[in-house]
């Protein structure tokens, strides 16, 4: 069987990079490159039942070989990388047994690895690392997750004598835009639940995620000579600083963590007739993301008020919901992980997602998907890296599921 680390090396240097500015599904046909090279891989592991579609969802089934009845399990993971950093011509490195100190990632750019900044990597050490090479992401979101279910495909297969139920394996575009569930047809995907590999350190286990929105304000502002500019003037590039000034600083991601929420600017644009600003709004609770978006509405009716005309418009789209409301029913999913993991000496790290999975929108669609750990850490940048030993420990999480839903059944 392949080291699952070369595994991740092949996958994670083709470039499958999605766009959010794009309207197709998948927003960059890249993602197709990756999606036809697993195909062919879990056909030749004689996996028979695998369906490529035209939106880039790959399905695949691994029949039961157990006569009693076990829960049909899935496990999920998505094809593209962030759109925030470079993902072409990605490089990774092995570090064999890393010794703790700081990593040059690019001599000539002066761009360090160091556990000052990213001091979880003292945990590691001694471990092997994949790092990238300074100039682009690495990838490991979600490309280690998949790596982590086709090595679990492959044990699978090469070892008849593994009993398990009914296996559903999905690999999906566009998550890292949002529309990762968009076109994902539940029904065909016939689980009775899943797991989405798509968290960061070993360990995580979790089942909460933020509520989520986008929130999209055009200012068109009125221009005079400033010279006679009093009660006239309305200069859009101030009218956005007002609103993004309005948002208090502890609600922003730098002064939040666990279940804090937040507003968070993305971008801000224009000039004084005309100006443009995008953020997002998260909360775990739903009544405090709700007074979010609420307060945001209330500021720019009071500024079109004060102004005497409609200069601001606002428009706010929910994105995702809290998955928690969807897998508390069921929550021996969440359960049936944690004891997988203790026993493989595995210590389940509980905790809400300070973000999204496709899990929120499919535990909303019918199919209940918390999310596990696939081992990297500093997703969507170039200090991306994950070491070996969290991926093979993905890998044995996933097949003690596999074992313990059997033997349960």
């Amino acid at each position: 069987m392949e080291k699952i680390s070369e595994r991740f090396i092949r996958y994670a240097k083709i470039d499958t990079q999605s766009n959010e500015d794009s309207t197709t599904c998948p927003s960059t046909n890249k993602q197709f490159n990756l999606a036809k090279v697993l195909k062919e891989e879990l056909e030749q592991m004689g996996v028979n039942k695998t369906e490529l579609d035209e939106n880039g969802y790959l399905f695949a089934t691994i029949p039961s070989n157990v006569k009693h009845k076990v829960p049909t399990i899935g496990f999920i993971a998505h094809l593209d990388t962030s759109p925030d950093m470079p993902a072409d011509n990605v490089k990774p490195i092995v570090v064999k047994s890393y010794s703790g100190k700081d990593i040059i990632l690019n001599l000539e750019k002066n761009i360090v690895l160091s556990p000052k900044e990213s001091p979880e990597l003292l945990n590691y050490v001694g471990q092997d690392l994949i790092i990238t090479d300074g100039t682009t992401l690495l990838g490991a979101d979600d490309k280690a997750g998949i790596a982590e279910i086709m090595q679990t495909v492959e044990y699978l297969t090469e070892n008849p004598e593994f009993n398990h139920g009914t296996i559903k394996i999905a690999f999906t575009p566009d998550e890292e835009i949002g529309r990762g569930a968009d076109l994902f047809n539940v029904e065909k995907f016939a689980a009775e639940f899943a797991y989405t590999i798509d968290g960061g350190e070993i360990g995580e286990l979790e089942y909460e995620n933020f509520n989520a929105a986008h929130a999209r304000i055009t200012v068109t502002g009125k221009n005079v000579h400033p010279g006679d500019a009093k009660n006239k003037m309305v200069n859009a590039i101030l009218t956005q600083n007002r609103i993004i000034g309005s948002f208090p600083i502890q609600e922003t991601p730098r002064y939040t963590e666990g279940y804090e929420g937040f507003y968070h600017v993305l971008f801000v644009k224009g000039n004084v007739e005309q100006s443009e600003s995008e953020l997002i709004i998260r909360d775990h609770d739903l009544d405090k993301f709700n007074e979010k978006k609420v307060r945001l509405e209330k500021l720019v009716i009071d500024l079109n008020k004060e102004f005497g005309n409609d200069y601001i418009k606002l428009e706010i789209k929910d994105q995702y919901l809290n998955m928690k409301k969807m897998i508390e029913p069921h929550f021996h999913i969440v359960e049936t992980a944690k004891k997988a993991m203790e026993l493989i000496g595995i210590e389940p790290k509980i905790k809400p997602i300070r973000g999204g999975t496709d899990g929120a929108r499919l535990s909303y669609m019918g199919l209940p998907t918390p999310n596990i750990f696939s081992g990297g850490h500093n997703f969507h940048s170039r200090y991306e890296y994950v070491p070996v030993q969290s991926m093979e420990k993905a890998h044995e999480t996933l097949l003690k599921i596999i074992e313990l839903y059997t033997a349960q059944n």
